[in-house]
């Protein structure tokens, strides 16, 4: 692993029904900042991939996310950490996008834009649809039980091989002492 790879809804912060458009409806996940501060500190570049149909819908505008993500980005700083990309796919569900996660597309850009191969990858999300685009891209899936990743574990069978851990700083954790094991 030479790269992290988090969804944002559910890993890092509480997931909603609708958008997040505005910073006050970011909550964070307890442990979630300092997690990625550790792997920021470890050396470890952290970045984003994250559907983000609200685009599409016209409920989320393009400068309410960039002003979401810029809060994200100064709160992971306050603990440590840094966020060295964020991908959104802005695209509906319905869409036939190479980006939209199931889509391996995110993953491809992160790569390239990291300089990092896809199997040096490492997605942690929480939803089936981040498992099998982890798994398209020939990237490390690990699932957290936040935000849909009880439902998705409980609901899906054959997701027992992937790593499942309770949150973020659980992942992060078993992450840094693998690591530190090699």
């Amino acid at each position: 692993m030479k790269a992290v790879v988090l969804d944002r809804d559910g890993v890092i912060n509480q997931k909603r029904q609708e958008p997040i458009a505005r910073i006050e409806d970011l909550h964070f996940i307890p442990g979630s900042l300092e997690a990625i501060g550790r792997l920021h500190q470890a050396g470890i570049p952290v970045a984003i991939a994250t559907n983000q149909s609200g685009i599409a819908r016209g409920v989320l505008e393009l400068d309410e996310l960039h002003a979401v993500h810029r809060h994200l980005q100064e709160a992971v700083g306050k603990h440590g950490g840094r966020i060295d990309m964020v991908a959104f796919c802005p695209h509906a569900e319905s869409s036939d996008c190479d980006c939209r996660k199931p889509a391996p597309g995110m993953l491809y850009t992160i790569a390239e834009r990291l300089g990092v191969e896809l199997t040096e990858l490492t997605l942690i999300g929480d939803s089936l649809r981040d498992m099998q685009a982890a798994l398209a891209a020939a990237a490390s899936p690990m699932i957290v039980r936040t935000g849909k990743g009880q439902q998705t574990l409980d609901s899906n069978k054959g997701l027992e091989h992937i790593p499942a851990f309770d949150d973020l700083a659980a992942c992060v954790d078993a992450l840094l002492a693998d690591r530190a094991a090699a």
